[in-house]
């Protein structure tokens, strides 16, 4: 079961987080189980960005990203080379160092 370690977010995850999550499970919807509330506007189905995640350690032994994941990453904040739609990310065995960015393109926050 890979560890992942969430780094200090002012409003999601003010003291970062360690949490353990079962493999094949996508990265979005274990950070979701462990309370860290991150934005999920499209529901989890690769059409928004706003679930972005930059992966600070582990990135190379991810699974590949879709051509659509890669499109919708352009359009969002704070893109860095090592991005990720945090719902296209299949956890493996490897741990990760995740870091949720500031802001989102997201307009409309839900209960907020």
């Amino acid at each position: 079961m890979p560890q992942i370690v969430i780094l200090p977010h002012a409003d999601l995850c003010p003291d970062g987080a360690v949490i353990d999550a079962p493999q094949g499970k996508s990265l979005c919807d274990a950070l979701l189980d462990s309370d860290i509330a991150i934005e999920h506007a499209c529901e989890k189905s690769c059409a928004c960005t706003t679930c972005h995640v930059v992966i600070r350690e582990g990135f190379d032994n991810l699974n590949e990203p879709t051509d659509k994941e890669e499109d919708l990453l352009d359009m969002a904040w704070g893109l860095e080379a090592n991005s990720r739609l945090s719902c296209q990310v299949v956890l493996g065995e490897e741990d990760l160092v995740v870091e949720i960015p500031k802001y989102t393109i997201n307009h409309a926050r839900e209960n907020h």
